[in-house]
C-alpha cells in the first residue's frame, strides 16, 4: 500500500461518517459491531499513547493528531507524546498508556502493554476490509474477488479463506499469486473468463484496477486503496456500493484486535 500523505488525512472523521453510513446500509452493521464480532473483543477504557517516529521519511503532518482523533472517536483516551522515537515510547509508558501506537516507513503497530497483544496495520486493514466485503447483504454467492496480494490483500484473502468463502484473486506479481494459491487455496482470476463478482476487496496502490468484466449488476467494492481502483464510469453504470477510507477503519481494526477478550465481563 502507498504511504499516506497529509492530503490523505484531511477530513478523516467526515470520511468515516460517510463510510459508516455506507457500511450500515450494505451490511446491516456498524463498524464497531463488525470489529467486535470479528475479534471477539470489547474496549474497556484503555489509554492509547501515540508516539511520533522520525526514521525514514520522518513524521507525516497530521498523522499522530489524526490517530488521537480516531482513538477518541471510538471512546478511548488518546494522547500524542511530546517526545519522539524511544524517548516518546518511554514517555508513553511513564504516562501509563495501556496501548502504544507507532509507525515508520515499513510498519504501523498497536501494542497492548497489559496483555502483550501486538497488531499491524496491514494485517488488520486486510481483515476488516475483507470482512466488510464478505457481509454484503446483496451478495449472490460465496464467491469473492481479492485484487492485489501484497501484505493487505494477502491478509484479507487469508481471512476470507478461513471463513469458508470461495476466494478468487489476481495480482500482476506471479510469485504473490502462486503463494496465495499454494498457501490459501485461492483460485487465480482469469480476466477473460467472464466471471463477475458481487463482492470485491481491492488492495492495491494503483488506479483503475477494477474492470467492467469483474463487476456484477449489484456489487460492493471494499477498498483502503489510494488512489481508487474503481473507475468512476463503471461505478455509476453498475451502481456499485463502495467503502473506501484511507486510515480510520484500519486503525479501528487494530485497536479491537489488541483489546482484552474478557473486558466486557469486568464492568
Amino acid at each position: 500500500m502507498a504511504l499516506l500523505t497529509p492530503e490523505d488525512l484531511e477530513n478523516l472523521l467526515d470520511k468515516l461518517e460517510y463510510n459508516e453510513k455506507v457500511i450500515k446500509k450494505v451490511t446491516g452493521f456498524e463498524i464497531k459491531q463488525i470489529c467486535e464480532e470479528t475479534y471477539g473483543t470489547f474496549p474497556d477504557s484503555e489509554v492509547v499513547g501515540i508516539v511520533p517516529v522520525t526514521s525514514g521519511n520522518g513524521i507525516i503532518d497530521n498523522f499522530t493528531a489524526s490517530l488521537a482523533a480516531i482513538v477518541n472517536h471510538f471512546g478511548l483516551k488518546g494522547f500524542v507524546t511530546e517526545h519522539t522515537d524511544i524517548s516518546g515510547y518511554n514517555e508513553a509508558v511513564s504516562r501509563r498508556a495501556d496501548i502504544i501506537m507507532m509507525a515508520d516507513d515499513h510498519i504501523f503497530i498497536a501494542h497492548n502493554l497489559k496483555n502483550g497483544k501486538i497488531s499491524t496495520n496491514h494485517e488488520c486493514t486486510g481483515i476488516i476490509y475483507s470482512e466488510i466485503a464478505a457481509r454484503y447483504l446483496h451478495a449472490d454467492s460465496t464467491d469473492i474477488l481479492v485484487i492485489g496480494l501484497g501484505r493487505v490483500g494477502y491478509a484479507g484473502a487469508s481471512h476470507l479463506a478461513k471463513k469458508g468463502f470461495n476466494v478468487y484473486a489476481c495480482d500482476p506479481n506471479i510469485e504473490f499469486l502462486e503463494k496465495a494459491v499454494k498457501e490459501l487455496g485461492v483460485k487465480p482470476y482469469e480476466r477473460n473468463s467472464g466471471k463477475k463478482f458481487s463482492m470485491i476487496m481491492e488492495a492495491t496502490p494503483c488506479k483503475d484496477t477494477i474492470s467492467e468484466g469483474m463487476v456484477s449488476d449489484r456489487c460492493l467494492v471494499s477498498t483502503p486503496g489510494i488512489p481508487c481502483g474503481l473507475p468512476e464510469n463503471i461505478g455509476k453504470k453498475y451502481k456499485v456500493d463502495m467503502v473506501m477510507e484511507p486510515l480510520v477503519i484500519g486503525v479501528a481494526s487494530m485497536l479491537y484486535s489488541v483489546f482484552d477478550e474478557t473486558a466486557k465481563f469486568n464492568d
